[in-house]
């Protein structure tokens, strides 16, 4: 399974959620800075705000950067392969538990399953790991687990491994009802399957990954980056927190998203589909959302 370098990934044509998605930290610079401008006292109280939440969620933050750096570094990203052999229903089973557990950005999931499509590997697998891989992984448990608490931060892991399941058992009895034959176009797939995230490291499995520098060196170049990331879009994001926790009074949004109502649950996930939010940006959002009187459940959809 071949890596897509940095090089590439800045060359990529970006899309317009990447765009609006980049411009989502500028836009909250702007608004400090303007805001210190015209109220000093309300930027510094933002900005204190902002690092003492980062500060609380450190120790997590570190945890989630080794987890994340020492599974690529390791090799042991080649274990996915082992989840799309075997019996199908088993098949999909491991291959959502193993998405749900994998740190794969959204760029690394489009070229693998183009890759495992090339291959001659089943569709339905291969939906359930496409779905459950992007949704969470360690350092993204280990995150929500700072900001949201641990029980939500597995009921998001195990949310996962569950949207994964259902898929990729929809996609099973489509393709055995004739449908969905040929989900890929092999030269396009092939061409995309050279791309993944992150440096390139041998597919070799080896734990004790600092003994090499190849390894070493991947192993650094993933943690910068994931420090880099989560750094500046949990900064932004807690500032944006701040703001909105004046914004909302307390239980505002209760009548329409807490737990006392039924449509609480589908009118999140509607409006949270075409909203293009970071997942550790988004985590501190939600947090003011549910100091504003979001249920838990409606929460869940809603990321």
């Amino acid at each position: 399974m071949s890596t897509l370098t940095t090089d590439d990934l800045e060359n990529a044509q970006p899309t317009l959620k990447s765009r609006a998605g980049a411009a989502v930290p500028w836009l909250v610079a702007i608004v400090v800075v303007g805001t210190a401008i015209v109220r000093p006292e309300t930027a510094l109280a933002a900005a204190t705000f902002a690092a003492r939440n980062l500060a609380y969620v450190a120790p997590m933050i570190i945890i989630g950067i080794v987890l994340t750096a020492g599974i690529t570094a390791s090799g042991s990203m080649a274990l996915i392969s082992a989840a799309f052999t075997g019996r199908k229903v088993r098949m999909l089973t491991v291959a959502s538990l193993i998405g749900a557990l994998t740190p794969m950005c959204g760029v690394t999931v489009l070229p693998l399953v183009a890759g495992l499509l090339a291959g001659g590997v089943p569709l339905a697998p291969i939906m359930a790991f496409w779905l459950s891989s992007p949704v969470t992984d360690p350092g993204m448990l280990a995150i929500t687990a700072g900001t949201l608490g641990l029980t939500f931060a597995i009921g998001k892991t195990t949310a996962a491994f569950g949207a994964g399941l259902f898929g990729g058992l929809c996609v099973l009895v489509l393709t055995r009802r004739g449908g969905l034959k040929n989900p890929a176009r092999t030269g396009v797939a092939q061409k995309l399957s050279a791309t993944a995230c992150g440096p390139c490291v041998s597919e070799r499995l080896c734990w004790i990954f600092w003994r090499e520098p190849e390894r070493r060196t991947a192993f650094v170049k993933i943690a910068l980056t994931s420090a880099r990331l989560m750094v500046i879009w949990l900064s932004g994001a807690f500032v944006a927190e701040y703001f909105l926790q004046g914004f909302l009074s307390a239980g505002v949004l209760a009548a329409y998203v807490g737990d006392g109502n039924m449509f609480a649950v589908p009118l999140a996930a509607l409006v949270g589909a075409p909203i293009y939010l970071d997942g550790y940006a988004a985590l501190p959002l939600v947090r003011a959302l549910m100091d504003g009187g979001m249920g838990a459940g409606p929460a869940m959809a809603f990321l």
